[in-house]
């Protein structure tokens, strides 16, 4: 069973940053893909940002410029450093590994970041 840990979320003023780290029970390289999204309260969980063990990166539109996916092979870790942050950015976010397979996805438990105005 894989396991996902998140940390590093909390509160922080808009315009601040913070940087969420996810640690991957086993090799990075075993993923198709390494990802983080996020839920607000009363929204659907969203994309935002991806990363390949080749660091092929992918983003949502709404975090571009401010958001920025990482990764270290050797801490099994993937990071997202979110700067200029918004009311908008609170959610809960999740970090999620995608099988080579494409058929199995495993979740961490999330992180609350909370942006107040």
């Amino acid at each position: 069973q894989v396991q996902l840990v998140e940390s590093g979320g909390g509160l922080v003023q808009a315009g601040g940053s913070l940087r969420l780290s996810c640690v991957y029970s086993r090799s990075i390289f075993s993923f198709r893909a390494m990802g983080w999204y996020r839920q607000a309260p009363g929204k659907q969980r969203e994309l935002v940002a991806t990363i390949t063990p080749g660091l092929s990166t992918n983003y949502a539109d709404s975090v571009k410029g401010r958001f920025t996916i990482s990764r270290d092979s050797a801490k099994k870790t993937v990071y997202l450093q979110m700067n200029t942050l918004k009311p908008e950015d609170t959610a809960v976010y999740y970090c999620k590994a995608s099988d080579p397979s494409g058929v199995n996805d495993y979740w961490g438990q999330g992180t609350q970041v909370t942006v107040s105005s």
